[in-house]
């Protein structure tokens, strides 16, 4: 029963969002196949924010990492990795042009670290190269390859938070459920934490198939493979306790960032009705899964934050105010 409300959910976001979804791009450039993961280059905007190019060897690829620096780095500080959506932010569209949650943490003591790229990828590794999409292996290079680079540049504190929305908050509760020690504090903001069931199955297709045109098999396998369960929040939960842990969803019905016009809307009627219409459907879904999430914690005896609003679309406005909610469960853990 669950299953299929999400799925008849899901078939409708996919009826709708065919002219919501920007083509595929390029995020990151083809290096010239260095053998090892390294820092490539540093573009300077200012004293504290600067653009990484991070070379990937998993992927072979040169990918850019936004960074803001902690307010004071007289002593090491801890990192937060602010992941982003389906589209990955190429396109522009990241936590720095959509929000002012880098002004909310200027004056924290954080490193504020944000990879652009991996449109559509979960943040997983891949089990084949996807024609539309290429080689994907970003759980190695954000869990392996950029960590240690961050670290030695920043010289940081080794504690480590993630956050992310939509497609990543699935993606920062599996990687701080499968990855040990790795971070101390996970968010999710109107994520759906389950991808190995009948319902989470079809989230995933509509993300990776119906919006990012590539196979969802070839991330990890059949729906039978057992990767599936093995890289799912909700079925790997118990990795995921004595971590600080914040998960947030609306309801779907329009709510404050819902006004035609308004700094959060969407230009124009035709993506203004795509923000109501099935931004309210994603998020109602992603509502569903947040819940189910919370249940398995409560089963299991995990402490969470939960912020469950009763209204709100998928749309940045509230991704924003969820990050700055989620900050008093995040900052404790990192040592704030």
């Amino acid at each position: 029963m669950r299953g299929r409300y999400l799925r008849q959910l899901g078939l409708l976001a996919a009826a709708v969002t065919a002219a919501a979804i920007l083509p595929v791009s390029a995020s990151a450039e083809p290096s010239d196949s260095r053998a090892a993961s390294s820092i490539v280059s540093v573009s300077e905007r200012d004293a504290r924010n600067v653009t990484l190019t991070v070379h990937s060897a998993a992927m072979d690829l040169d990918i850019p990492v936004e960074v803001m620096k902690a307010a004071d780095t007289g002593v090491p500080r801890p990192v937060l990795y602010l992941l982003l959506g389906a589209g990955g932010g190429v396109d522009g569209s990241n936590w720095g042009t959509k929000t002012d949650v880098l002004d909310f943490l200027a004056d924290k003591n954080v490193h504020a670290v944000s990879p652009i790229g991996g449109m559509f990828s979960y943040y997983a590794d891949w089990r084949h190269d996807d024609p539309r999409l290429g080689k994907q292996k970003w759980k190695t290079f954000l869990t392996s390859e950029l960590p240690p680079l961050i670290d030695e540049y920043l010289g940081t504190s080794g504690r480590n938070g993630i956050a992310g929305f939509s497609m990543s908050g699935t993606s920062s509760l599996a990687l701080a459920a499968t990855t040990g020690d790795l971070y101390d504090a996970a968010a999710a903001y109107s994520g759906c934490a389950q991808i190995s069931d009948p319902a989470g199955q079809e989230f995933v297709r509509l993300t990776i198939e119906e919006w990012g045109l590539a196979d969802k098999e070839n991330m990890y396998g059949p729906p039978s493979d057992p990767a599936w369960a093995a890289n799912d929040p909700y079925v790997q939960a118990e990795g995921l306790r004595g971590k600080a842990l914040y998960i947030s969803s609306g309801s779907g019905l329009p709510g404050m960032y819902d006004q035609y016009g308004g700094k959060y809307s969407l230009e124009g009627p035709w993506l203004f009705a795509n923000q109501i219409v099935l931004g309210g459907i994603i998020e109602a879904a992603t509502n569903y899964c947040s819940h189910n999430m919370q249940d398995r914690l409560n089963d299991l005896g995990i402490p969470a934050t939960y912020n469950f609003r009763p209204d709100g679309t998928h749309s940045w406005g509230y991704w924003q105010d969820a990050l700055k909610d989620s900050w008093p469960t995040l900052a404790p853990a990192l040592g704030i």
